[in-house]
This record gives structure tokens, C-alpha cells and sequence, in this order.
């Protein structure tokens, strides 16, 4: 957890290399200012209060983040370096391996290739944005495949609302013709369903659905 940065267990936190703390500690605040603003501009962009989904994440709001590191695999047919999913919160900032692509979306039942684009940072929409939207963002299933010479290396930041929060579809989105779709949740019964569903390789928000 990198937020709230009274929350930090710096104990996990390597201190080799040198400045890897505070280094991290930087990246962690300035792509915290880019969701916000890539979440302002969504919210506008459907027609919101352009704080609607900030308002769910105030400064208590927690965000994670995750290194993955994927070793060479020999049979790559066989071995997920991450099994198909979606994530759990509002949006999630990934930085790729600049070499070695892995990640795939599934697009019209087909995997398809996310290119490396240098020094780009890739935005995915999570399933709490999906049910805030009434599923006009649409939460991308996604997987990592492993390589058989080279090993990889992401880094993915997980914005979450508050815990004590609530989630629903916003009643400007719902109208006759695109009715309700999901129904209000608390963010940590959510969170909870969400960690159950994924390790059995279910989507947790159809379990959220009407």
C-alpha cells in the first residue's frame, strides 16, 4: 500500500537500490494526479460532476501497488504468468516492460495483444467504474502469457475507493431505455466478494448485476 502514506509498511520496502523509496514514493504521488485527472475526465465526459467517481476516493482512499515479475517459462502453452481477470477498483495504472509484451485482452471471444508503446503508462477501467457507469465502461478481461527466453517485469498502481463507501450505478445513466443494471454495494463487501470470485476465476461483477 502506498496510500494513505501514513498506512506504509516501509519494512517491505527495499532499500537497494539506493533512492528506491523515495523514487517510488514520487511515482506513487504523481500518478495519483493522473487518476484523478483521468477520472474527472471521464466522469465529464458521460455528463457527471466531473468529482463524482474523486468523491468516492477521498484522501483516506486506499491505492496499492504491485510489482510483477514473470521468469522465463519453458512451456508457455501450459503456464499463465496471470490467469484471465478483471480488476477490483476504479481504474488501474499500469507501467509495462519495455521489451517484453505478455498482456492480453479478450476482445470478441479472441486474445488479443497489447502492444509495448515506450515510456506510455496504460489505463484500465476496474469493475467499480463498471457499476458507477451502469456498464458504460466497460472492465476489460485481461491476462498475462509467459515467454520462454525472457523474463518480464510491470508495475500496476490499483485505485480503490474508500472502504466505508458505497457503489451504484449513477442515476444520471439510468433511464427506460438503459435501465439499472448493478445494485449498491458497500466498497468492502465488495473488495471481499471480489478476492473470492477471482481465485475461482469468476467476474465479480456479474454478481453485482440486478
Amino acid at each position: 500500500m502506498v496510500k494513505p502514506v501514513d498506512q506504509r509498511k516501509y519494512k517491505y520496502w527495499p532499500e537497494n537500490p539506493n533512492g528506491f523509496r523515495e523514487i517510488l514514493s514520487e511515482y506513487s504521488l504523481k500518478t495519483h494526479l493522473l487518476a484523478e485527472i483521468i477520472l474527472k475526465k471521464m466522469a465529464k465526459s458521460l455528463g457527471l460532476e466531473e468529482n463524482y467517481f474523486i468523491n468516492s476516493a477521498e484522501e483516506t482512499a486506499p491505492t496499492f501497488i504491485r510489482f510483477n515479475y514473470y521468469p522465463p517459462c519453458s512451456r508457455p502453452d501450459l503456464v499463465y504468468g496471470i490467469k484471465p481477470h478483471t480488476d477490483g477498483g476504479s481504474i488501474t495504472i499500469l507501467l509495462q516492460d519495455k521489451e517484453v509484451e505478455g498482456l492480453q485482452v479478450l476482445q470478441d471471444g479472441q486474445w488479443v495483444k497489447v502492444p509495448i508503446i515506450p515510456h506510455a503508462l496504460l489505463v484500465n477501467v476496474a469493475d467499480m467504474v463498471e457499476i458507477m457507469t451502469n456498464g458504460v465502461f466497460k472492465n476489460p478481461i485481461h491476462r498475462v502469457i509467459t515467454n520462454s527466453e525472457k523474463q518480464r517485469i510491470s508495475l500496476s498502481m490499483f485505485y480503490v475507493p474508500e472502504f466505508h463507501k458505497y457503489i451504484e450505478p449513477a442515476t444520471e445513466l439510468i433511464t427506460e431505455s438503459t435501465p439499472r443494471l448493478f445494485k449498491k454495494m458497500k466498497v468492502e463487501e465488495y473488495a471481499n466478494l471480489y478476492f473470492q470470485k477471482v481465485s475461482l476465476g469468476m467476474r465479480t461483477v456479474d454478481s453485482a448485476r440486478v
